[in-house]
């Protein structure tokens, strides 16, 4: 008995502590008037879009909905039943996007403060600070260059940023969840259009059947050519750069992305409902 005992004790994931909104009731408390979550997904991703979610609090928001973790310590299942939830809680929220071909043609940071600048775009009000999960500010840097098809923020966000902001905070986690489940739909879809590469169920992370796919089918147009990937030689990648007349905004494929991918790799074991 005391060995099955310890046997069932080993096998339980330790529960980890739910998101507050501590440190967002700081900065409301330091005069902002709405403080926004936001937190990203796809990042290391060999496909598809980079998403960022954002999720808005005020000072009478209330506790989050119970369940609420980090997205990527969510079951899939666990991650659509709390977006109504979250939604409802939130007094406003929003997802943006920006797109393989934007990763490709402005690099993934430029394409990161993007998709955030896209979903906070969405927002009935802007949000006068931003919690960003991480230690660098990619909403507010790099500038976009000139040709970025999104018109710039009417005012400046005060950007904070919290490490492990989407395992403390309530609205960076809210945001990670509402950015995964919108981003896992897209690359659902995606993989109806392109079959063979598995995205519905690696949703375009660096899985095996992804990598296998890459070598005997080659890239297709939802791929991040500019990346190190199976199929795509540094030739393509030279005549991508030279066709997309980048003149120095296409960021070198060297090892910032490989690092993107390795950083990806939670998120591809959520990916695939782990």
């Amino acid at each position: 008995m005391a060995e099955r005992a310890t046997a069932r004790a080993v096998q339980r994931r330790p529960r980890s502590a739910a998101p507050t909104l501590r440190r967002e009731r700081e900065l409301l408390r330091s005069g902002h008037a709405l403080v926004a979550g936001v937190d990203e997904v796809g990042r290391g991703a060999l496909a598809g879009p980079v998403t960022v979610g954002v999720v808005v609090v005020e000072l009478s928001t209330r506790s989050a909905p119970v369940g609420l973790r980090d997205s990527k310590l969510l079951s899939p299942a666990a991650r659509e039943a709390l977006v109504p939830a979250l939604r409802r809680w939130a007094p406003s929220c929003a997802v943006g996007h920006a797109s393989a071909a934007e990763v490709d043609a402005l690099g993934i940071l430029r394409a990161l403060r993007l998709a955030g600048t896209r979903a906070l775009h969405q927002l009935p009000g802007l949000p006068a600070a931003a919690l960003l999960d991480g230690d660098y500010d990619w909403l507010n840097r790099p500038h976009p260059p000139p040709q970025a098809s999104c018109a710039p923020l009417a005012a400046p966000v005060d950007v904070v940023t919290q490490v492990k902001g989407d395992l403390r905070c309530a609205a960076v986690a809210a945001a990670s969840v509402l950015a995964k489940v919108e981003r896992d739909a897209l690359m659902t879809a995606l993989d109806a259009e392109h079959p063979g590469y598995g995205w519905a169920g690696n949703k375009g992370y660096s899985a095996p059947d992804h990598l296998t796919a890459l070598r005997e089918l080659g890239p297709c147009d939802q791929h991040r050519r500019s990346w190190r990937l199976p199929g795509v030689t540094t030739a393509g990648r030279a005549a991508l750069a030279e066709q997309l007349d980048l003149l120095g905004a296409l960021e070198p494929p060297t090892e910032a992305p490989a690092r993107d991918q390795l950083r990806g790799s939670d998120e591809a074991l959520s990916a695939r409902g782990a």
